[in-house]
């Protein structure tokens, strides 16, 4: 595996995804929920009131949400190969779903991380899971204008476009 793709890579990516979806249980998740909450899991802390977040602050953050989709569904992919994940056509596309082993899966996993990133997906499930999609869109169009309102901030005067 190239150095490039361990961080973001289909593991983590998949790994952030079984945990949502496993938080999520018994309801699916379609992949444009799981592209949105999952960028919420890993910058909780530019939404009001959430955790710290996952991943340290990057000024590259507002661009990630248009390749996440693909690195979702090459995650989901993955552990959907190993047993851990359940794709089931629904009216709108595909819907995913935790397999019944993923939990136990989950819990043989032990490093500071996971638990980190099990906090942030309860925390993500219980805030955002249940919005309708107009509602979820305008929460990261919220969260994503509030960051770059405040990264242009702090850019000296003679770099602000």
């Amino acid at each position: 595996m190239s150095s490039a793709r361990v961080l973001n890579g289909p593991v983590e990516v998949g790994l952030r995804a079984l945990v949502l979806l496993l938080e999520s249980s018994p309801h699916s998740l379609d992949l444009q929920q799981l592209v949105t909450l999952d960028y919420f899991l890993v910058h909780s802390g530019d939404i009001d009131g959430g955790p710290e977040s996952l991943h340290p602050p990057s000024p590259l953050r507002s661009g990630e949400v248009a390749v996440r989709r693909a690195l979702i569904e090459e995650g989901l992919s993955l552990y959907k190969f190993r047993g851990l994940v359940q794709q089931s056509l629904v009216e709108t596309g595909f819907a995913y779903s935790a397999e019944s082993g993923a939990g136990a899966f989950l819990d043989a996993l032990r490093s500071g991380y996971v638990e980190r990133l099990r906090v942030r997906a309860e925390w993500v499930i219980a805030s955002f899971a249940l919005l309708e999609a107009g509602e979820l869109h305008q929460t990261l169009e919220a969260s994503l204008s509030r960051w770059r309102t405040e990264f242009v901030d702090l850019l000296p005067e003679s770099e602000v476009v």
